[in-house]
């Protein structure tokens, strides 16, 4: 065999390889989106003397001093059916540290609360699906001792959030810790999503990687 056909065969393997990364790289374009870009709080609102941007990712509240209130910094646009996925990590004191990330939320006007679902973490609340502002109670949570075999506490865990039409899954570290199907049609099925510092003693919130990928979800007549 002469050289000519080797090379062909050698520049048609980078060349499907290519092919296949701008494939992929135009799906999670079209699909997939981040929400935060690592270094700036566009997108973002909220408290700046709360949260802070620290090493790439997101971080709110203090080690040093204790916070009077739930804080929530909050993207500016709004989602309805979407999966979300992020890394965080929860540091204090086991006994109090909370925080979470708020998804189909909304501000209450002239008050420091938001009112919507909450993915939680901390406490005997990992992986738990609460109520923020609104019915105030876990709606569904998972198997504490299963989900410990899995969770890293004071390092970073992988959250996914999944809302479908009326029905939401939560996950840490690909294990499910939530499944719940709204049945009150009064609650709203979209809204923002905000990452919590849970106010008391000093504790930390750290959150990065959040990327959303919006669901084409057929409705109902």
């Amino acid at each position: 065999m002469s050289a000519t056909p080797r090379r062909k065969g050698a520049l048609f393997v980078p060349a499907v390889l290519l092919a296949l990364s701008l494939a992929a790289a135009g799906a999670y374009q079209r699909g997939t989106k981040r929400l935060f870009d690592g270094k700036s709080f566009k997108g973002w609102e909220g408290n700046l003397n709360v949260f802070r941007i620290e090493d790439g990712a997101i971080t709110g509240g203090s080690l040093k001093e204790s916070l009077p209130h739930n804080e929530f910094l909050c993207t500016t646009e709004e989602y309805d059916d979407f999966e979300l996925r992020l890394k965080f990590k929860l540091l204090g004191d086991p006994a109090s540290a909370n925080a979470g990330v708020q998804f189909r939320s909304k501000r209450i006007p002239n008050h420091h609360e938001v009112i919507g679902y909450q993915a939680d973490m901390g406490q005997q609340y990992w992986g738990a699906l609460y109520d923020e502002s609104r019915r105030r109670k876990i709606l569904a949570g998972p198997n504490l001792d299963e989900l410990n075999k899995v969770l890293k506490r004071d390092d970073w865990n992988d959250y996914v959030i999944r809302a479908e039409g009326k029905r939401v899954r939560l996950s840490i570290n690909g294990f499910q810790t939530a499944d719940y199907t709204e049945t009150d049609d009064s609650v709203e099925q979209r809204g923002r999503i905000c990452v919590q510092i849970h106010g008391g003693p000093p504790s930390e919130a750290w959150y990065k990687d959040i990327s959303i990928e919006t669901l084409n979800i057929k409705k109902g007549p």
